[in-house]
């Protein structure tokens, strides 16, 4: 891709309806947060196509949560890659923008020049959203399967939501004369709106894993594939958006569904980690285990995963005493 400078819908998510249709949706664009994500870390190229993807994901399902909630995806696998996370931060407060992080943990030897999710194999897609407190979190997995993260995640919506879902993604490289490289992404997510619970009869439909065709029928099912197939003529600079806005995307996809528009949200790079989390996360350890982390210099250090932030404590001030009692 050949993509100018940043752009005023760059790092915003562009929530829709459908009139025609009742079919909600979301038209998300990044480029800063992506940077933020990647600028941290060396990844094979192949990787960070894939956290490139869960990050889009991340921000396209992340807009439904509410102020101050925070929503988690993660891929488990026995691949070259893996484990991919990812949080998604409501925003504060209205106004405010939500925060994206993101990560992969991959064995290098593994990795190979074959297409992003090939670096997988065998493992499962999770949804986690943490409430807050006094809240018990929401945790749903579905088995990987198709031949996309996006796929997983369509799956995981018709099997634990019973929500058929469609995502349209496009991320990759943009070049700028003088500036390098950058990533850059784009997708649409539609989602259909049932008029009431939707159900599907024992032994019927696609088996395991659902697909969005077992769990809708009649009128919702001719809407569901007209929609979807106006968005297969969507092209892949038209979802990266140089030149085109969200909302006029949405009227030249879908001008007859009589496309209503809401408050854009935007998102930003964002980490939580602190010195005070740190702390936190090492009072589970004795003074033994925290004198076996001491380095020479006789000090306990850690790297956040997701930011590269890198802590250096006083072992001295951390872990439990002999009462069991933290020794702060």
């Amino acid at each position: 891709m050949n993509i100018g400078h940043k752009i005023a819908w760059d790092d915003t998510v562009l929530p829709f309806q459908l009139d025609a249709a009742d079919i909600r949706g979301r038209v998300a664009r990044l480029d800063g947060v992506l940077g933020g994500i990647l600028k941290q870390h060396d990844y094979p190229p192949v990787v960070e196509a894939l956290v490139a993807e869960m990050a889009l994901l991340t921000a396209l399902i992340g807009q439904t949560i509410k102020l101050r909630w925070k929503l988690s995806l993660q891929v488990q696998t026995k691949g070259a890659v893996r484990m991919i996370a990812t949080d998604y931060y409501g925003p504060e407060k209205e106004g405010d923008p939500a925060r994206i992080r993101a990560y992969a943990s991959y064995d290098p030897d593994r990795v190979t020049d074959a297409p992003p999710f090939e670096q997988l194999g065998e493992g499962y897609f999770a949804v986690m959203i943490d409430q807050g407190k006094g809240m018990a979190p929401y945790q749903g997995i579905t088995p990987l399967a198709g031949d996309s993260i996006s796929a997983c995640a369509e799956a995981y919506f018709a099997q634990s939501e019973q929500l058929p879902t469609r995502f349209e993604l496009s991320f990759g490289q943009s070049t700028e004369p003088g500036e390098g490289t950058r990533w850059r992404a784009g997708g649409i997510m539609l989602q259909h709106l049932p008029k009431a619970s939707p159900f599907v009869s024992q032994g019927e439909g696609s088996g395991e894993v659902l697909q969005p065709s077992d769990i809708v029928q009649g009128d919702e099912a001719e809407n569901w594939s007209r929609v979807n197939m106006l968005l297969d003529t969507v092209g892949e600079l038209e979802l990266v958006g140089p030149s085109v806005a969200p909302s006029d995307l949405l009227v030249r996809l879908f001008h007859e569904e009589q496309p209503r528009v809401y408050d854009t949200q935007m998102v930003r790079f964002g980490c939580t980690c602190s010195e005070e989390r740190v702390r936190q996360s090492l009072s589970i350890y004795s003074m033994r285990d925290i004198e076996k982390m001491t380095t020479d210099d006789g000090r306990v250090t850690a790297d956040c995963q997701f930011c590269g932030a890198h802590y250096v404590l006083d072992p001295t001030t951390l872990g439990f005493d002999n009462d069991g009692n933290p020794d702060v």
